[in-house]
């Protein structure tokens, strides 16, 4: 079956500067998902908080383009959405930033409820992780709790909580527990010093591998 047309295949992203022909089989465009983008709209009208965050996020990249870092914005965004609790996920390796980032917050008035990925201290093979799949088989090894992480933000009635350093698949369930909205502070690579991008910057050559469909070395789709 082949590929449907999306984004990523498009040359033209006239939806993005209007002054060009949409492609003909453009996701804006096509008949079936009308109905998605009068549904998408009306979100942004008739949600106050869809609307809220939307708008806000809207005024943080038009009034300071360019200006603030991400740190900054996080602080400005939930001003603009009046969140006061901000719900801290950090990355036991990444203790050190994230105290740093929470004394930032505090400082710039708002409340600050961190919770780091080992709470609950219970080990893999608890939740039937195989003892072969620890960093270090035969000891004890927390595992990562982003369920509880979320769910303790939840009964903080955090505002706003703030990802910082949870490993791929975590941060998937802190977000699908997690009851307030969740922006991201840090984005975990291991490798690249928490810096995903590098490896697309460096596509064409250090990581050309990657586009060659060579990943691991392991059986990396098997448990």
């Amino acid at each position: 079956m082949a590929n449907k047309f999306t984004c990523t295949e498009c040359n033209f992203l006239n939806c993005q500067t209007r002054d060009k022909e949409f492609p003909r089989k453009c996701l804006t465009t096509s008949a079936e998902n009308e109905a998605i983008l009068q549904e998408s709209l009306a979100l942004y009208h008739d949600d106050p908080l869809v609307a809220k965050i939307m708008q806000a996020s809207a005024q943080v990249e038009g009034q300071y383009y360019g200006q603030l870092t991400r740190v900054e914005e996080i602080i400005v965004f939930a001003k603009k959405i009046g969140a006061q609790k901000i719900g801290l996920a950090s990355c036991a390796g990444l203790i050190r930033e994230n105290r740093i980032f929470a004394s930032i917050l505090r400082a710039n008035g708002l409340d600050v409820f961190g919770v780091l990925c080992k709470v609950g201290a219970q080990d893999k093979c608890d939740v039937g992780i195989a003892e072969r799949d620890k960093i270090k088989p035969g000891n004890y090894e927390a595992m990562c709790n982003p369920v509880m992480q979320a769910k303790l933000c939840n009964q903080e009635k955090t505002d706003l909580n703030v990802i910082s350093g949870l490993c791929v698949g975590h941060d998937s369930l802190f977000i699908k527990n997690s009851e307030a909205p969740v922006t991201y502070l840090i984005v975990k690579d291991r490798v690249l010093a928490h810096n995903p991008i590098g490896a697309l910057n460096t596509g064409h050559s250090y990581y050309k591998r990657l586009l060659d469909g060579v990943t691991l070395n392991k059986e990396d789709a098997k448990l």
